[in-house]
């Protein structure tokens, strides 16, 4: 009995294929093995053919069962994760009518200021838990000012996840996760954000029906059934955002819990348990996988534009020529918690949301000519990526949630004894390192969908926690007072 899950990335699309009684993964694959185009009309747009992920998605599921030589019908439940905040369109016949608007087009950000403005802050806030922003309504609300005869044609709107489930069973669904990462729900009201739809002008019969993020939610027809190689009937179980995603595939669920990721850029994401919102806004508020009228579970998104690229820059501009990301972290380790008194701010990849959409560029701050060398900014960079970590957690505290435990994938920054130890040293949490990836975990999510777990604790089981890193109470104190000073660069920079 086995379970197959999809990651559909605005780089990739990955298929995993997990044997249900295990819980291991069996085989996986990704396509295309370059990243996928992303296509830039004008300055600041980025759209995706929705069919380049279908086809993509056909090759990696060949793939996948050639390798494997796993029967289909033996394939009992499929998942679904998805690149959040795109904006799909198709017309009556599911045919799409334009490129889709990704999560990193930019184009929507004044229609969705303006929303904001006008509608009120504390409207938008205690409603949506979220200024409309550059979220899927304001894109599609850019469709209606832009491109009239498009719009005039649109049945339905979809994100990423919901049209590859469409190409899958035939049906068009959503779920109310989904709605709430694209400003469509209220959860005030607990039903469609109706306040933004009226302001935007849009009719909510564009929405598509709403089914639970685990449970049945259509099933393979014979028409993808044939195209990709699996058994008509299948059942498509389970489907969220990538960010709430990985939270689900590190076993994240209850208030207090973090999952996080550090990659070019970085991610924080808690659980709260209560309806909650950051007054100036600086981070995301949607519905968790696990979120429903009768239990909150709300996933509070921070995103630092500025992770892993920094350190990327700095291997480039500033390391020894040739040498390797280990090899500087054996520099930095030579130098003191602190990096004896530099502090950088890693905010050189655009404005950063958590500081109100400012874009202070990265600042280097403290070098003194005499005493300071390549591996103190070796360093200080890593430092200063926690520490922007560590005041995105800040405002989740100030939100009511208490972090004591912090899931992430061993991959990326991760890989840093620096970054791990820093990370734990500054925010008093325990780190805990584990090997998954959102595909694998989309799959497990169609089994507590099918019923074929009884609930997360049977599905992640088997989930191998790899390392554990908890604060050394004697470095504790040195990790303070960098951030201190660091906090210190910050506030100058953007007040």
């Amino acid at each position: 009995m086995y379970l197959l899950g999809y990651d559909i990335g605005s780089s990739s699309v990955k298929a995993s294929l997990v044997d249900a009684l295990t819980g291991k993964c069996v085989t996986s694959a990704f396509y295309p093995k370059q990243e996928a185009e992303i296509l830039a009309p004008q300055a600041g747009w980025a759209e995706q053919h929705p069919e380049m992920w279908w086809c993509n998605l056909k090759l990696a599921t060949s793939d996948v069962l050639s390798t494997s030589h796993v029967d289909s019908s033996d394939i009992k439940a499929i998942g679904i994760s998805y690149q959040m905040h795109g904006l799909v369109c198709v017309d009556e016949k599911q045919q799409v009518l334009r490129p889709s608007i990704i999560w990193c087009d930019s184009r929507a950000v004044n229609i969705g200021q303006q929303a904001f403005d006008e509608l009120g802050p504390d409207v938008c806030l205690s409603h949506l838990l979220n200024s409309p922003g550059n979220f899927t309504a304001s894109k599609l609300a850019w469709v209606k000012r832009n491109e009239p005869k498009v719009f005039s044609q649109i049945d339905k709107i979809m994100l990423p996840g919901d049209y590859i489930a469409m190409k899958l069973t035939g049906d068009i669904c959503t779920t109310v996760s989904g709605l709430s990462e694209g400003m469509f729900w209220d959860f005030k009201e607990n039903k469609l954000a109706d306040i933004l739809l009226k302001y935007y002008d849009i009719e909510p019969s564009m929405i598509a029906d709403i089914v639970p993020t685990f449970g049945e939610q259509g099933r393979v027809s014979k028409t993808a059934a044939q195209e990709l190689g699996l058994s008509a009937g299948t059942p498509v179980t389970y489907r969220a955002g990538d960010q709430p995603n990985n939270a689900l595939s590190l076993n994240v669920f209850n208030p207090g819990e973090i999952a996080s990721t550090a990659g070019t850029s970085g991610v924080v994401y808690g659980v709260n348990g209560k309806v909650e919102y950051d007054p100036l806004s600086r981070v995301n508020t949607f519905a968790h996988v696990n979120h429903t009228t009768s239990q909150t579970r709300l996933g509070v998104l921070l995103c630092v534009n500025g992770t892993g690229i920094l350190n990327s820059w700095v291997k480039r501009n500033v390391a020894p020529a040739g040498i390797s990301y280990n090899d500087m972290n054996d520099l930095a380790a030579k130098i003191p918690i602190g990096s004896e008194g530099i502090s950088i701010l890693p905010f050189g990849n655009g404005a950063e949301r958590m500081l109100q959409n400012k874009e202070t560029g990265c600042v280097i701050h403290g070098v003194d000519f005499n005493r300071h060398q390549r591996s103190h900014i070796i360093r200080a960079a890593q430092e200063g990526i926690v520490f922007s970590f560590k005041y995105g957690i800040d405002i989740m505290k100030d939100m009511g949630m208490n972090v004591t435990k912090i899931h992430a994938g061993k991959a990326n920054m991760f890989l840093s004894d620096i970054f791990r130890n820093t990370l734990a040293g500054v925010t008093g949490a325990t780190i805990e390192l584990y090997d998954t990836d959102g595909a694998a975990g989309a799959a497990k999510g169609a089994g507590i969908g099918a019923g074929i777990y009884k609930d997360h604790n049977e599905a992640f089981a088997s989930l191998e926690r790899l390392q554990e890193i908890e604060p050394v109470a004697a470095d504790v104190p040195a990790y303070k007072e960098a951030y201190t000073r660091w906090k210190k660069v910050v506030d100058n920079e953007i007040n």
